[in-house]
């Protein structure tokens, strides 16, 4: 059995229209729905054993607000690859990971985090919500019976829990 954890980055700023889009940093409501995020987080002891977080600057400091919810130090890893990545892109980076890695967080951005929890849940009470909308920092969790993650494919997975920041509130 393998789980992971779906986290799209919390709301950023457009105030300063001259930074680039991976410089973008969180607006005040994304530093709010991170810290919800956070306390969710800690309150369900998510512990994933492995972080692939995109280098843009509003994952990471999405990650910066969730990271001390797990406890213990976890290892986390910035792809490049992950910024703006696709479904199928995220997904080859899931088959990519070593087999001692039972759990795993990715930390990215719309459309291919929606497109991957949609495309990995084949079922779950939550997927209809899930499917209307995936908003910043909703928090998808599936678990997949894959015994290892190259031998994971679409639509083996069971949506366990799916967070929106509105549902913390």
């Amino acid at each position: 059995m393998r789980r992971v954890y779906l986290l799209r980055h919390a709301k950023s700023s457009w105030k300063d229209r001259s930074l680039a889009d991976r410089d973008r940093p969180l607006a005040g409501r994304g530093k709010r729905a991170a810290k919800a995020v956070a306390g969710h987080v800690e309150a369900e002891g998510i512990r994933p054993d492995l972080v692939l977080c995109s280098p843009a600057r509003r994952t990471r400091e999405t990650l910066e607000r969730v990271e001390a919810a797990f406890g213990e130090q976890v290892e986390v890893r910035f792809e490049e690859a992950l910024y703006a990545a696709s479904e199928a892109e995220l997904l080859a980076s899931l088959r990519a990971l070593p087999a001692e890695v039972k759990s795993v967080m990715i930390i990215g951005h719309n459309p291919g985090i929606e497109e991957l929890a949609l495309g990995l849940a084949s079922e779950g009470a939550e997927r209809a919500r899930m499917k209307e909308k995936y908003p910043t920092a909703a928090l998808a969790t599936i678990d997949l019976p894959a015994d290892a993650w190259r031998t994971i494919e679409r639509a083996s997975g069971e949506l366990i829990a799916y967070v929106r920041p509105r549902d913390l509130d």
